[in-house]
């Protein structure tokens, strides 16, 4: 069974009904369909609840990729009731954790925009978020600064669609980070785009436009090694 991942189609749905397909041995949910995105591609996974049809609620503290990577597994707070196999559950996000990791998610893919520099790591968080890069210079943090609000301000249109691999394999220059390898196994890579500022594969979750994001802070600028500058952002 490979799990159906309705956050790739719509980023903004926040709930959806499914049936529990199984229950694994360390007790994680898998869902014929849901809302929750996997830890991933520098992006932690989705929290929030499964609600089911009593009312009860069993809380998700994280979703995670099965060993397959078939499916999306909803991991349990410690101590949390289980379902049984077959049970129908409602899924139901913390929207405002997701929200936050879709803003920072477009704020970073503008940020390698303003700097286009190798990408050697990255990593999402509640409210904030980080990439290093490759730069052999200093750089000055109230021109990164500025440069990313004029991205933000402009209000630009944020679209995926989907490319072969093959494609992808024709075009190595759309892949940005170093570090973290655009999913594949389908077949297919899907491509992020902010209109007329830039166009990378990512599995990730992002707002539909710029302004979604709001204003960021660039809030340091360190040095981990002769080239890598480890930049931080976070939502202000």
């Amino acid at each position: 069974m490979t799990t159906r991942l309705l956050f790739r189609d719509d980023a903004y749905l926040t709930t959806c009904d499914a049936t529990v397909i199984s229950v694994n041995e360390r007790g994680g949910v898998v869902l014929d369909q849901t809302v929750f995105y996997a830890t991933g591609g520098g992006q932690p996974g989705d929290r929030g609840m499964l609600r089911r049809a009593d009312g009860s609620e069993i809380p998700v503290a994280t979703a995670v990729w099965s060993e397959d990577k078939a499916d999306v597994v909803h991991v349990p707070a410690e101590g949390a009731a289980l379902p049984k196999a077959g049970e129908r559950v409602t899924a139901v996000l913390d929207w405002d954790v997701r929200l936050k990791l879709m803003r920072i998610h477009t704020a970073l893919h503008l940020l390698t925009t303003v700097l286009p520099y190798p990408v050697t790591g990255g990593a999402i968080g509640d409210g904030e978020g980080r990439l290093d890069f490759d730069i052999p210079d200093a750089v000055d943090r109230e021109a990164i600064t500025a440069a990313l609000a004029e991205r933000i301000d402009r209000n630009a249109a944020v679209t995926e669609r989907w490319i072969t691999d093959e494609e992808l394999d024709a075009n190595p220059g759309l892949v940005k980070t170093m570090s973290v390898k655009p999913p594949r196994g389908s077949g297919r890579v899907r491509l992020v785009e902010i209109d007329g500022l830039d166009l990378q594969p990512c599995g990730g979750t992002h707002v539909r436009n710029t302004a979604e994001i709001g204003r960021v802070a660039i809030t340091a600028i360190e040095k981990k090694g002769k080239l890598n500058r480890r930049v931080r952002i976070a939502l202000a």
